[in-house]
C-alpha cells in the first residue's frame, strides 16, 4: 500500500520559536504562511508546524505527492486507500466522500490515539 509523501504535523504553541528550533536541526522553510503554519524540509524529511490549527500532533501522508509536493504521474487515490484500510478492519474517525474525485482526506487513529491523516491534494 503506497500512502504517498510522509510528514509529521506538529501542533506548536509558538510558531517562530518552533521554526527557529527546527532550523537549528538543519530544516529549511519550504512552504507556509508564516502566521499559522510553516512547512520545513531537511533532505526528504518534512515537518509541518501548525499554530492554533489542531490540538495534537498528526502523522500525515499525501497520496499523489512526492516529498517536494510535486504531483506523481501515478498514485493510489485516497478513496481507494480508504476502501483498502476499511476492508482490513481499520476504523476511520473521518472518511472521504467516495462519490467524489480529486482532493479529499480521511483520518484514522492508531491504538495509542495518534492521528493519521491521509490527505490528497490532487
Amino acid at each position: 500500500m503506497e500512502l504517498g509523501a510522509f510528514s509529521v504535523s506538529l501542533a506548536v504553541k509558538d510558531l517562530p520559536a518552533s521554526k527557529q528550533f527546527y532550523e537549528k536541526l538543519g530544516f529549511k522553510a519550504f512552504a507556509g504562511d508564516a502566521k499559522n503554519f510553516s512547512i520545513l524540509k531537511n533532505g526528504d524529511h518534512v515537518i509541518g508546524l501548525f499554530y492554533g490549527m489542531f490540538d495534537k500532533n498528526i502523522l500525515t501522508f499525501n497520496p499523489g505527492w512526492d516529498s517536494n509536493a510535486q504531483k506523481l504521474a501515478t498514485f493510489t487515490d485516497v478513496r481507494e486507500l480508504q476502501r483498502q484500510l476499511k476492508a482490513r478492519g481499520v476504523h476511520l474517525v473521518k472518511e472521504a466522500d467516495e462519490s467524489t474525485t480529486g482532493p479529499a482526506s480521511f483520518v484514522a487513529m492508531d491504538p495509542d490515539g495518534n492521528q493519521i491523516l491521509v490527505d490528497q491534494h490532487v
